[in-house]
């Protein structure tokens, strides 16, 4: 019954189903991973809210030299919360442009925190609005703090795209807190992370607002992680119901046209009796269409047959009838003359 699936449309078939569940299978698995990776996120930021600081330089490699910043550290370190203590350098600070809190536009104020050792590590203060004339004009900035400051924090990795930047009011004005690029900018070794700056001593400006922190939506992920998963299941169960369908044709076809039937190779159409049916269906149709021809030429025939015996009685009665008036008349004659 099952036989036609050795057949190279039904072999060709199958071998796409598999490479399509395949790749159905290995895309659910790569979500899967994005889903633990945002889910890790997550958990690092509740847990750093919960945890004491760490030093920073336990955490960050030094930088050794200006002009290039220090090691980049990797994403299980990101959102560590760490303390630091140094004096701040208003001279290289920094406005990152466009940036949104709370769906408004504004700055994000950096400045460097000169270390003991002489590095620096850029602590994003937080965030100012935009001045009235637009992000193009430099916003407003409390001053910093004078003398030694400590900072408490969580790490920020560095943004990957580089933008461009330029001095504008006293500031370096960019698009993107990229760290490589910025460190070409400054004169000392600038650490490869920056911080989000949650505490501090003494206190920061209240005119700045605090960077929240997000979560990733991890859920996204493993939502489609299953649906992949499900789509893979699907195109084996469409596959199977194709094929069913198809043997069921095949069975309903054979029964009608007539099955030659071999033990243990299922049913299979006769060829030669599917020919010799139509040949039949040719012939029966033929004589149909020679019987009604017949019946119509009989049913003219008998048509004009009627029509002329019409004809001939109405020509006898035409021809009757004179004669009839002539011999009325001359009795009526006769009569007279007696």
């Amino acid at each position: 019954m099952y036989r036609f699936l050795l057949t190279p449309r039904w072999l060709g078939a199958a071998a796409l189903t598999v490479v399509a569940a395949i790749v159905m299978v290995i895309l659910g698995n790569w979500q899967l991973h994005r889903y633990q990776e945002r889910t890790a996120i997550n958990e690092r930021v509740d847990a750093a809210a919960a945890t004491d600081p760490v030093p920073l330089t336990s955490v960050l490699a030094a930088p050794t030299a200006a002009g290039t910043p220090g090691a980049g550290p990797g994403e299980a370190v990101a959102w560590t919360k760490v303390t630091l203590t140094g004096r701040y350098d208003p001279a290289h600070e920094i406005q990152a442009r466009g940036r949104t809190v709370a769906s408004k536009v504004g700055f994000e104020i950096l400045t460097p925190l000169i270390l003991d050792d002489g590095t620096a590590v850029l602590v994003d203060r937080g965030w100012v609005p935009a001045p009235p004339g637009g992000a193009l004009e430099s916003p407003v900035v409390p001053a910093v703090p004078t003398g030694q400051v400590t900072v408490v924090g969580q790490i920020h990795l560095s943004e990957s795209r580089p933008a461009s930047v330029e001095r504008r009011d006293g500031r370096l004005d960019t698009r993107r807190i990229n760290l490589p690029r910025l460190a070409t900018e400054l004169p000392f070794p600038v650490y490869g992370a920056y911080v989000l700056l949650t505490e501090q001593t003494p206190a920061a400006d209240p005119a700045f607002v605090q960077i929240p922190i997000p979560h990733e939506d991890a859920w996204q992920n493993g939502g489609y992680a299953v649906q992949w998963w499900i789509f893979a299941g699907m195109t084996f169960v469409l596959y199977g119901w194709q094929a069913r369908r198809e043997a069921q044709e095949r069975t309903a076809q054979g029964a009608g046209d007539g099955v030659s039937a071999e033990p243990g190779a299922g049913s299979v159409r006769s060829r030669p009796a599917k020919a010799a049916k139509r040949s039949r269906d040719r012939v029966a149709e033929a004589d149909a269409r020679d019987r009604v021809a017949l019946a119509d030429a009989r049913d003219r025939v008998a048509e004009a047959d009627r029509r002329a015996a019409e004809a001939a009685a109405a020509r006898s009665a035409t021809v009757t009838t004179p004669r009839a008036d002539d011999s009325e008349r001359r009795l009526a004659a006769r009569d007279d003359a007696g």
